[in-house]
C-alpha cells in the first residue's frame, strides 16, 4: 500500500471513483484493450454465425434449426458425426488404455521406445494419414491386392464412413493413452496395495481399482478425442465422404455461398457439440486430484518375466502396428513415380521432392511465415494474459480467460465461416483490399485458434514461480512492468515456448480453417498444397513429399515442446 492510502473495509463495495481509477489505470486499460482484441478476433465472428442461424428480422427464431432436423441429409450427417466421435473414442480406448497400462505399470526392455512409438500417430496430420491409409488399405491398396491374390477376397477397410472412423481412431488414440497414463502414474500406490491385500489381482484389480481411479484422466483424453474428431474436416474431404457436419458446412459455404442459412445452422450445432464435450472434459479434470499420489513419486512398475515380456511385445505390435502404417506409406509414396495396382511402388524417383523444393517452394515458405508469425503473436498475448490472470488486480480479467479459451470449442470451419462473414468486405488500412483477400487473415485465424496453448503454458509456468521474486524486484525500485520484463518473463519462458511450439505445429498443418480462407493458390500453406496435389493421381507423389515435410515439422516441434514441458513439470496434450 502506498503511503497515505486509505484501505477500504473488507467486503465493502468499491466506490464509483475507485472503480473509475481502477478502470483507467494502466492495467485496466491493458485488460480493456486485450478484451477488445479477443472479442474482435474470436467472439464477434462467432456471434455473427449464431445471429445468422438463430435470429430473423431482429428476433430469436428456431425455424432454421427445425428446418435442419427436417432434412434427411443433415440428420444423417449429424448422426454420422456423433457415431464417428463415439466409435473413435471406443476403439481408441481399446488401443490407448492397454498401452497406457504397459508403459506405466510394467517394466521391460523397450518400454521407453514403446511410449515414443505410441505418440508417433500424432506426428502425421490426419488428412495426410488418410491418403497413406487409402494407398495401403484401399480397394486397390497393398493389403487388398495381397488378399485378392492369395485368398480371393478383399475387405472394404476404407469405404465410406468406415474409412473416416479408421483414420481418426488410429490418429487420435494417443490423447487417450497419454491422459490415462498420466492419471495412472499419479495414483497412490497404497490404494493398489490395499486392494491386493484384500484379494484383488489381475483384471479384477484393473476393473475395480485402477480404472475408476484413473477415470478423470481417461475421460479428459476421450472427450478431447471426441472434440478433435467432430472438428476434423480434412480427413473426410481426402476420402471423398461428405455426410458429416464439418464437410456439410464446407460444402454449403463453397457451393451455395455465405447467404445460405443452413451452413450457419450446421456451424451452430458443431459449436454446441464441442462446448458440451469441453464442459464434460473440464468436469472430469476438476475431479482428477483425489487419487494422486501423496508420497512424492510415481508408483514402482512391475518387472515382467520372459513370458510377460513376450506378451507385452505381442500386444504392442498388434495395437501399434496399424497406427504406424501411414508413416511408411507416405514415405514410400513420396519417393514413387508410380504406385498403382501394385503392393509396392514399381518405380522410385526423387522428382517429387524436386517439385516441392524448387518448383513450388511457396507452400513451405508460406507455412513457416504464417505459423511463426501466429506463434509469435500467441506467445506475446499468452504471456500478458497469463500474468494478468494470476498477478493482475483489474476487473474483467476473468473474461480474458473465458474468451481466450473459447477457440478450444470452436471448430476450424466455424471460425472460418465467421471470418468470411465479418471481414469479407472490410478493407485493411494501407492495403486497399479486404482482409480475406490477404494472407494476414490466415495469420490472425491461426493466432486466435491456438492462443489457448500459450495462455495455459504461461499460466502453468507462472503458478510455479514464487511471488517473492517479483516482490523483491519491486522492493528494489522496479515498477510492475519492469519486474515483468526483467524477472517474470524470463522465468516463465520455458512454458511460453512450449505453448508457442504447440501453436506453431498446429498452425502448420491446419486445414479446417485454411481451406476456406486461402485467398489464392500462391498464398497457400503446406496443408493447402497437400490438399491440392492429392486431388489428382499424378500429384500424389509431390503431395506425399509435402506430407513428409509436414511430418518432420510436427515431429521436431512436438519433441521440443514435450522436452520443455517435462522440464517445467507440466503436462502436454491436456485440455
Amino acid at each position: 500500500m502506498t503511503p497515505g492510502a486509505v484501505s477500504e473495509p473488507a467486503g465493502a463495495r468499491p466506490t464509483p471513483a475507485a472503480r473509475a481509477r481502477e478502470f483507467f489505470s494502466a492495467e485496466g486499460l491493458l485488460v480493456a484493450g486485450l478484451l477488445f482484441l479477443l472479442c474482435a478476433g474470436i467472439l464477434y465472428p462467432l456471434l455473427q454465425v449464431l445471429s445468422v442461424a438463430l435470429v430473423e428480422d431482429g428476433w430469436p427464431t428456431a425455424r432454421p434449426l427445425l428446418a435442419f432436423f427436417g432434412r434427411s441429409l443433415f440428420v444423417e450427417a449429424l448422426m454420422n458425426t456423433l457415431l464417428s466421435g463415439v466409435l473413435a473414442v471406443v476403439f481408441g480406448s481399446a488401443i490407448g488404455v492397454p498401452l497406457a497400462l504397459l508403459t506405466v505399470r510394467y517394466s521391460f526392455p523397450g518400454r521407453a521406445v514403446l511410449g515414443t512409438l505410441a505418440v508417433l500417430p500424432l506426428v502425421i496430420p490426419p488428412f495426410v494419414g488418410a491418403v497413406a491409409f487409402q494407398q495401403i488399405l484401399g480397394r486397390s491398396g497393398t493389403v487388398n491386392l495381397l488378399l485378392l491374390e492369395h485368398f480371393g477376397f478383399t475387405v472394404p477397410f476404407m469405404d465410406g464412413l468406415t474409412g473416416v472412423i479408421l483414420v481418426q481412431t488410429l490418429h487420435y488414440f494417443p490423447f487417450i493413452m497419454l491422459n490415462t497414463a498420466a492419471s495412472l502414474a499419479a495414483l497412490d500406490r497404497s490404494l493398489e496395495e490395499a486392494a491386493q491385500n484384500l484379494g484383488s489381482t489381475g483384471f479384477r484389480l484393473f476393473r475395480r481399482v485402477l480404472l475408476p481411479l484413473a477415470l478423470p484422466g481417461y475421460a479428459a483424453g476421450a472427450l478431447l478425442t471426441f472434440i478433435r474428431v467432430i472438428d476434423d474436416l480434412g480427413t473426410p474431404l481426402m476420402l471423398n465422404y461428405t455426410k458429416l457436419l464439418a464437410p456439410q458446412a464446407y460444402v454449403r459455404v463453397t457451393t451455395v455461398g455465405l447467404t445460405d442459412v443452413d451452413g450457419y445452422v450446421i456451424c451452430v450445432i458443431l459449436v454446441a457439440l464441442s462446448l458440451l464435450a469441453l464442459w464434460a472434459s473440464k468436469r472430469a479434470l476438476s475431479r482428477g486430484e483425489f487419487a494422486q499420489s501423496q508420497r512424492g513419486g510415481e508408483a514402482p512398475a512391475v518387472r515382467l518375466s520372459g513370458r510377460g515380456r513376450a506378451v507385452a511385445y505381442c500386444v504392442a505390435v498388434v495395437l501399434l502396428g496399424p497406427a504406424l502404417l501411414p508413416h511408411v506409406g507416405i514415405v514410400l509414396l513420396s519417393v514413387s513415380k508410380l504406385w498403382s495396382l501394385s503392393p509396392l511402388p514399381t518405380v522410385y524417383t526423387a522428382a517429387n521432392y524436386d517439385e516441392i523444393l524448387f518448383r513450388a517452394p511457396h507452400f513451405i515458405w508460406n507455412t513457416l511465415r504464417y505459423a511463426l508469425l501466429a506463434a509469435g503473436i500467441d506467445v506475446a498475448l499468452g504471456a500478458v494474459i497469463g500474468w494478468l490472470l494470476l498477478r493482475g488486480r483489474a476487473r474483467g480479467r476473468q473474461w480474458l480467460d473465458l474468451i481466450a479459451t473459447m477457440p478450444l470449442a470452436i471448430p476450424g470451419v466455424v471460425i472460418a465461416v465467421g471470418y468470411l462473414r465479418v471481414f469479407h468486405g472490410w478493407s485493411v488500412p494501407g492495403l486497399g483490399e479486404p482482409l480475406t483477400s490477404t494472407w494476414l487473415v490466415l495469420v490472425i485465424v491461426y493466432a486466435m485458434r491456438r492462443l489457448p496453448y500459450t495462455v495455459r503454458g504461461a499460466y502453468a509456468a507462472l503458478q510455479q514461480l514464487p511471488v517473492d521474486l517479483e516482490e523483491a524486484g519491486q522492493n528494489l525500485g522496479a515498477n510492475r512492468a519492469r519486474t515483468f520484463v526483467k524477472i517474470t518473463l524470463p522465468l516463465m519462458a520455458r512454458g511460453l515456448l512450449a505453448g508457442g511450439l504447440l501453436a506453431f505445429i498446429s498452425s502448420a498443418v491446419d486445414l479446417s480453417a485454411t481451406i476456406l480462407l486461402v485467398p489464392r493458390v500462391e498464398l497457400g500453406p503446406l496443408s493447402y498444397g497437400i490438399y491440392l496435389y492429392m486431388q489428382s493421381a499424378v500429384g500424389r507423389g509431390p503431395g506425399a513429399a509435402l506430407g513428409v515435410v509436414a511430418i518432420l515439422l510436427v515431429a521436431a516441434g512436438t519433441w521440443a515442446a514435450t522436452a520443455l514441458t517435462r522440464r517445467s513439470g507440466g503436462a502436454l496434450f491436456r485440455t
